[in-house]
């Protein structure tokens, strides 16, 4: 539900971002996404087991309005709340088995992809900043 709220802060500054910043994101978007898988596995690899998320369903006791009054002048007000069961999704987390090795070789692998991908962004953000000069 946090995130919700985020979403239109983010989006703000998403657009106050010059053009030569936004390709540069677009341009390294996929090596931030290895380097957090990175960062997971090693975790993993430290702890000795995974850690999952899951989601459950629990039913909370709220408020979702009010029950309408009629006034002795005939108007129709605001009168007691109204009380609704409403379902609250929870993330929790638990502890996974994992193949050790198997995660040693996925971390091999991404490290592998992530020096081919430097190749790549470094080359498209010399490209950003030929095409989007910055002006001071």
């Amino acid at each position: 539900m946090k995130a919700l709220f985020a979403l239109p802060l983010m989006a703000a500054l998403a657009a106050c971002a010059t053009p030569q910043e936004r390709c540069i994101d677009s341009a390294t978007r996929d090596l931030r996404v290895v380097d957090r898988l990175i960062a997971q596995g090693e975790r993993t690899l430290s702890r000795g087991y995974g850690i999952e998320q899951y989601q459950v369903t629990r039913p909370t006791w709220r408020q979702c309005g009010w029950y309408p009054v009629r006034t002795s002048d005939g108007r129709i007000v605001r009168g007691a709340p109204r009380m609704c069961w409403e379902d609250e999704i929870e993330t929790r987390e638990r502890a996974v088995a994992v193949n050790l090795d198997e995660e040693a070789r996925t971390l091999k692998s991404l490290r592998e992809k992530r020096n081919e991908l430097i190749r790549r962004s470094n080359a498209a953000v010399a490209q950003c900043q030929a095409s989007f000069p910055e002006t001071r």
